[in-house]
């Protein structure tokens, strides 16, 4: 059963059990935050107001924020299936609508390489395009750039090695093309790396509410249920400001700093069982300090959840909470030695290595205490 069918925006749909499967289902340690609630009344509000309707979403943040946990919180909240595409530099229009690639033989498949038959068996068995380079990149672990360009390897020479036979072509939609026409709620993750203005066109173009993606075999309308969640990193690597007119086709942005410190605090019980609010509270605090000395420094790196729950994971595992702050957050920061000094500083002005020292105290004397 899917969770809150009163959300359901289309009530009356009939998902397959292939999409059923796609459809997010929240974990035990999953803690509604308010921008969920907040963007899942408003989307249920909209749903129906014509102009007005929210589906295209912008979540702004630091990597770790909760961005993608709150996209698959939506899926679970409306029913639909989520999937999503992590877009990279040099996408280019195929990753957006898909590609029309060539239907090799058997026999020629025999003849290739072992590592070219599996991409292209990959491919053929697929349902959809499902982005050429994710398909390459799991089948020949390799990283997306790699991918691409083995990828314009591999159809030159299947278009070249043809030895006279005639070739069958065949379109394979994207995954953004399946999430558009079947009515799914994507996330697309990072589309202000891209560098090709095409690309971003062709994007801008399926965003509209009423829009409409032109595929070479035919012209398909989006589906009144699909949702579009955009998420993109503060400070990431390789990014620039966020296209305009992609801008523009949002309905509702969210900037996703950090959650209150209790709901930190709960997020990290929930996850690790660790149950020692003192101690916690004092982890939250040092999160939360490093966090704005990193922005008020132009210093890259992030404190974010993710480090919170594997510096508490590793301290309730009997790590030492002053050691493991260095492994599990600081160096995930930085390792620069000057912006390590400014972190340190701004600890240590905030008392908080003192703190975090008695605090260690305390839960060695509780272990003692419950020693046989």
């Amino acid at each position: 059963m899917i969770e809150n069918e009163n959300d359901h925006l289309s009530p009356e749909r009939q998902l397959t059990d292939a999409e059923k499967e796609l459809v997010w289902k929240k974990p035990s340690t999953h803690k509604v935050s308010e921008e969920e609630e907040r963007i899942r009344k408003e989307i249920k509000r909209n749903w129906h107001r014509g102009e007005m309707k929210i589906a295209n979403l912008l979540l702004e943040g630091d990597a770790g924020s909760g961005k993608t946990q709150l996209a698959k919180a939506l899926s679970a909240h409306f029913g639909l299936p989520y999937t999503k595409v992590t877009c990279f530099a040099d996408m280019d229009k195929s990753d957006i609508i898909g590609a029309i690639l060539p239907v090799i033989s058997s026999e020629r498949l025999e003849k290739m390489e072992p590592a070219e038959q599996t991409v292209w068996k990959a491919i053929y068995e697929s349902d959809g395009f499902f982005s050429l380079s994710e398909i390459l990149m799991d089948a020949l672990g390799i990283t997306q750039e790699q991918a691409a360009l083995k990828m314009k390897q591999l159809l030159k020479r299947a278009v070249e090695n043809t030895d006279g036979e005639a070739i069958e072509y065949r379109f394979y939609p994207s995954e953004i093309v399946r999430a558009y026409q079947k009515g799914y709620l994507l996330e697309i993750q990072e589309p202000n790396v891209i560098r090709d203005a095409a690309v971003l066109m062709a994007l801008n173009s399926a965003l509209e509410l009423d829009g409409s993606i032109n595929l070479p075999t035919e012209i398909i309308r989006r589906h009144p249920d699909f949702i579009a969640v955009i998420t993109t990193n503060r400070s990431y690597a390789g990014t620039r400001p966020l296209n305009e007119a992609l801008r523009d086709r949002v309905q509702h942005t969210e900037k996703m700093d950090l959650p209150t410190k209790e709901t930190m605090i709960e997020r990290v019980i929930a996850k690790t069982s660790f149950q020692d609010r003192k101690m916690l509270s004092i982890l939250a605090d040092i999160i939360m300090v490093l966090d704005r000395t990193a922005r008020a420094n132009a210093i890259k790196g992030v404190a974010g959840m993710r480090s919170f729950f594997y510096w508490a994971d590793a301290i309730a595992g009997g790590a030492s909470a002053k050691e493991s702050l260095y492994h599990k957050v600081i160096y995930k920061i930085t390792t620069d030695s000057e912006e390590i000094k400014l972190l340190e500083e701004a600890l240590k002005n905030h008392g908080l290595f003192a703190s975090l020292e008695e605090a260690e105290i305390g839960v060695k004397k509780n272990e003692n205490l419950t020693m046989p």
